[in-house]
């Protein structure tokens, strides 16, 4: 494939996310419901398209349930678009405002970021989620979804782009690249067009992305996610908040990967998870000590070094039992990816330690791990969940979609 094939597409996105900072806010609403509307009252010919994808993947892979989209799941998404159609837009936002002793008008405003480029694995609903996000921030997009979604997201383009141009938007604000691997290389020297790259997916995925860029990337991390049940929990609620982090959708980064539990309480609580981690066919990795507490678990395997450091995004977890909060908080700092780990307790001081402590994007006392989402957290859609520390961090919604300008107005003023 020869790696100009995507720069006229790259350059038009370009010039149209310029036509885009001109378009009302009306006109960009009137594209998101437009697009929601369609979601609901013409899926069937995305359905369709899914169907071919999915009928290409081994149905054991935790990619399956990610491609996967069902009336239910477009439903879903048609509604976070209307949810993002009534967030504020953050671009023009007015953030300071002086005048200073020469007479100069000094204002710094949001503007948006310019063109986005994303690059994402399965998960259809990225494609959803991203173009309604760079929309009401006023940002192109380069959509460069994979090949096992490929039908899915031609079929959803169809109906973006038939949004945009009902809206009187350019369409090539919105523009889905080819799934072919090697188109990457050309968005990673893209540098006069593309203004940041967003990979999300697998942990492989990032850093392959993080290491070739040469546009500036924004990290949305790969989960290894800890639930730790401290001596003083609620065991009905700990069992509860264990059983929903690790099965309510295994295959997706906030889900739980390893459960801490104190030795004071391990033996009554792995008792009583027994029977609903089994009943949902949960595999479990346990130490010495877990172990004999599962012992006659009918998938129970021991635990090795490296079963602590996976994210399964699948039915099996990692299980340890732990002598106190300090040796929890040890075993977090060394595995954890900083995305989401959550402690359950009655203790409100090991609560708020627990809190404090541990370096992660979303921290949790006494709550599923699942509740990492933008559209759970109130911020509409999201494009991923970042774990670094730069720009964005957590739920990387609409509000982080932007950048600053400085704004100066001036009478004839010269710098002495």
């Amino acid at each position: 494939m020869s790696t100009k094939r995507i720069e006229p597409l790259i350059r038009r996105t370009h010039r149209a996310a310029v036509e885009l900072r001109k378009a009302s806010d009306k006109q960009v609403k009137s594209a998101l419901l437009s697009l929601a509307g369609s979601l609901e009252e013409q899926g069937a010919a995305l359905l369709r398209a899914n169907a071919k994808d999915v009928a290409r993947q081994d149905p054991g892979s935790p990619r399956t349930d990610r491609l996967l989209l069902n009336e239910m799941r477009l439903k879903a998404i048609a509604q976070s678009i209307r949810k993002v159609s009534r967030l504020p837009d953050p671009s023009g936002k007015l953030l300071d405002s002086r005048t200073l002793a020469n007479g100069l008008k000094v204002e710094k405003r949001a503007v948006p970021l310019g063109v986005v480029g994303a690059i994402y694995e399965s998960r259809p609903n990225v494609t959803f989620d991203i173009a309604a996000l760079c929309l009401r921030s006023r940002n192109g997009c380069l959509l460069k979804g994979s090949q096992e979604a490929a039908d899915t997201n031609r079929a959803a383009m169809v109906l973006i782009k038939k949004a945009l141009k009902t809206a009187g938007i350019h369409p090539d604000c919105v523009t889905l690249l080819p799934p072919e691997r090697e188109v990457v290389q050309e968005l990673f020297t893209a540098t006069r067009w593309v203004d940041v790259l967003i990979p999300r997916g697998s942990d492989a995925l990032i850093r392959y992305v993080r290491s070739n860029s040469l546009v500036p990337v924004i990290e949305t991390g790969a989960g290894v996610c800890h639930v730790y049940v401290e001596k003083e929990a609620d065991l009905d609620k700990a069992v509860a908040i264990v059983v929903n982090a690790k099965v309510s959708r295994p295959s997706v980064c906030n889900s739980m990967d390893t459960l801490l539990v104190d030795r004071a309480v391990a033996g009554k609580l792995l008792r009583r998870l027994r029977a609903p981690l089994e009943s949902y066919g949960v595999e479990v990795f346990a130490d010495a000590e877990a172990a004999r507490a599962l012992k006659g678990y009918p998938m129970l395997k021991r635990a090795r070094a490296e079963d602590y450091a996976r994210e399964f995004l699948s039915l099996k977890c990692a299980v340890k039992v732990v002598k106190d909060i300090d040796e929890a908080l040890e075993h977090i700092a060394t595995y954890s990816t900083k995305h989401s780990e959550a402690i359950v307790s009655r203790n409100k001081m090991q609560c708020e330690r627990f809190l404090a402590e541990v370096d992660a994007a979303a921290v949790y006392a006494n709550a599923s791990t699942r509740f990492t989402d933008g559209e759970e957290l109130g911020l509409g859609a999201e494009i991923g969940i970042s774990t670094q520390k730069l720009h964005a961090r957590g739920p990387f919604a609409l509000e982080k979609l932007v950048t600053e300008k400085w704004v100066i107005r001036g009478t004839g003023q010269i710098r002495e």
